[in-house]
């Protein structure tokens, strides 16, 4: 879903207020904040509170998105079982947490195939050869928001 240019400073805005959470997990992994932060506006447009079924061909629900980062219900019994989170809810009630997990998805995604564009729309779009349009596609709109960070911030 693009980002409409006028809605952009109302997205820093938002973005800015917890600007810290995305510093500490881009550097808790080794990530760019921007990144972080383009993912999260394209993904929810900030939104904590933002809840994506992703249903399969017959439209039966086959998995769930939470939060800022919109982290996978495929994720959650991982982060419960090392201790991050104690139920999906977690993500949903603290927007740093989501976007720690968020940040720990983007990163093993990179591990397994890259520190490239490409490789970064994964995070919507997984691994699959069916869907490299879609990874295409998706890396394409983050990139462009992340431009437009970038701009921003060299010209606050």
């Amino acid at each position: 879903m693009p980002v409409k240019l006028h809605m952009f400073p109302l997205l820093l805005i938002s973005s800015s207020a917890c600007a810290w959470c995305f510093e500490q997990a881009a550097s808790r992994y080794g990530l760019d904040p921007l990144t972080l932060q383009a993912i999260a506006i394209q993904e929810s447009r900030m939104n904590q509170n933002a809840i994506n079924h992703n249903r399969n061909r017959t439209g039966k629900i086959i998995s769930t998105d939470y939060g800022v980062m919109q982290v996978n219900s495929t994720n959650v019994s991982r982060l419960v079982r090392y201790g991050v989170i104690s139920s999906y809810k977690d993500l949903l009630s603290d927007p740093c947490l989501n976007i720690q997990a968020g940040a720990w998805v983007l990163a093993r995604h990179l591990t397994k195939c890259g520190q490239t564009w490409q490789c970064l729309g994964s995070y919507n779009a997984g691994f699959s050869p069916a869907l490299a349009s879609t990874r295409q596609r998706y890396a394409r709109q983050v990139h462009t928001i992340w431009l437009n960070l970038r701009r921003y911030q060299a010209n606050s």
